[in-house]
């Protein structure tokens, strides 16, 4: 299980455990002759647990048989499994040192991150204590912004509103969360061992995906009629590129599979289904006619330094709200969002995106990252970034007949809840929903995950980098049995 402790306030998660728990042993088929010698057959990763080879086999000289003497084989079953690099997740120290305004993170000056003493009137105090320390966060905000010699804009006038009013939910909570995995041993202070540790990509790993899905619009129009809606992973390796952006690929094994795509290696995870396109693209997961009970949604928001690094391509609000969410939502499904602390996006969701695909919006939750020692990876109050990101979460309205046919398949959501993880230092590798989802929705549910840049198994994963995070390069090869 990813969730290392759950509590009222929200769970602590294993992102990294998540991962390595998905099932990524490749399996394949060997025989082994009599008198020592064996012929292997290639690891071919998209080869099933279950498959079974046949061959003829012809005597050696050295085994005394002649052509017409049946050998006797043995089946053996290799494995080899891959474990995903550990070293990106050694985020053993924040990313910003220790400054005035990170000092205010501990909130009250009778808590710390190691002990909550008891305080009978301890609601009345802390209450009086906010109003001073908003007042005292404002004046040190004042100060900082005078130093930058401009004022407050409107925009970062309503960051420090909605951080005011979540600030209280964030600290506590994530405080008990983290108080739990230091006794644990889950967390744990910082190590020479760890702080040493280097989590470099190689550079070959990016490998054009989006570039390719661009590159795909030249292709020549395929006829849907006459075209599969699935492709399912055999025992072939490489997949014509036009095969894979053009229809949702299905690994319906219990093994993990590989593709080969750009001649790169991509693991596929067992159970699991995604297709590989951009937004102009997205008929083939129409075709698939499947409708799901959840959607998470990690949109590649428009912002500032976005459009600074172009590290990704980014979406207007307008092109967001094309996203046909109604045509692949079962009733009453279950939509998350994730969002950037930029309270426009915030609004837009609730006010006119959400209201758009008729979903009305239940809880806004928060995904809060930590270090391995217990410490927020920002200063909380860090007037540039936040050590958390939002998920804003709600349920489609759709016919009412058939919603309340399936009303009792609905399970309260909570308003407010924390899911707190070491983050991985891979861009935008969000942590996996799955388990802290499953109290709330029916089992063995159908889930998509849209701008997805990874798999999961279970999942339909659709986005124009959906391989990005399933490289063999970000894995180990940990055994070979």
């Amino acid at each position: 299980m990813s969730v290392v402790h759950q509590l009222a306030a929200g769970w602590l998660v294993d992102h990294l455990s998540f991962i390595n728990q998905c099932g990524y042993e490749i399996c394949d088929d060997s025989f082994a002759y009599p008198g020592g010698v064996t012929l292997d057959t290639a690891v071919t990763a998209t080869g099933d647990c279950h498959a079974t080879s046949a061959f003829a086999a012809t005597s050696s000289s050295r085994d005394g048989r002649g052509p017409g003497d049946t050998i006797e084989t043995e089946r053996k079953t290799a494995k080899a499994r891959y474990m995903f690099r550990e070293e990106f997740f050694d985020i053993s120290k924040p990313h910003i040192a220790a400054a005035l305004e990170e000092q205010l993170w501990q909130g009250y000056p009778e808590v710390n991150l190691t002990e909550v003493k008891a305080n009978s009137n301890r609601e009345e105090h802390q209450e009086g204590t906010k109003i001073i320390w908003i007042f005292f966060l404002h004046c040190l905000l004042i100060l900082q912004k005078l130093k930058r010699k401009c004022v407050f804009n409107q925009g970062e006038l309503d960051a420090l509103e909605y951080h005011s009013k979540v600030r209280k939910l964030i600290w506590e909570g994530t405080l008990h969360l983290v108080q739990e995995g230091l006794k644990s041993g889950f967390l744990h202070p910082t190590t020479e061992e760890l702080s040493c540790r280097k989590n470099v990509v190689p550079g070959h790993i990016g490998c054009g995906l989006a570039e390719l899905c661009e590159m795909a619009k030249q292709f020549p129009a395929v006829n849907e009629s006459d075209h599969q809606p699935v492709h399912v992973l055999d025992d072939e390796t490489a997949i014509p590129e036009q095969d894979l952006l053009s229809c949702v690929t299905e690994n319906s094994s219990n093994c993990a599979k590989t593709v080969v795509l750009m001649g790169q290696k991509y693991l596929v995870p067992p159970k699991s289904s995604f297709l590989l396109s951009d937004i102009s693209r997205l008929q083939p997961l129409l075709n698939y006619k499947k409708k799901y009970d959840v959607i998470v949604i990690d949109p590649p928001w428009e912002n500032k330094s976005v459009k600074r690094s172009n590290r990704y391509s980014y979406l207007s609000s307008w092109q967001i709200k094309q996203i046909p969410v109604p045509a692949l939502a079962a009733p009453n499904c279950l939509v998350v969002m994730w969002v950037t602390n930029r309270q426009k996006h915030l609004r837009f969701v609730k006010d006119e995106l959400y209201p758009h695909w008729s979903v009305k919006t239940l809880a806004e939750w928060h995904w809060v990252k930590i270090t391995r020692a217990g410490e927020f990876v920002l200063p909380l109050d860090s007037l540039h970034k936040k050590p958390y990101e939002v998920l804003v979460l709600g349920r489609v309205q759709g016919d009412l007949k058939e919603a309340f046919r399936k009303s009792e398949d609905v399970l309260p959501v909570p308003e407010h809840k924390l899911i707190v993880s070491i983050p991985c230092s891979l861009h935008s590798h969000k942590p996996p929903l799955t388990a802290v989802l499953a109290e709330f929705i029916k089992p063995d549910v159908e889930c998509l995950e849209l701008f997805a840049r990874n798999l999961q198994p279970g999942w339909t994963s659709w986005g124009n980098e959906v391989l990005k995070f399933q490289h063999v390069d970000y894995f180990t090869l940990l055994q070979n049995e």
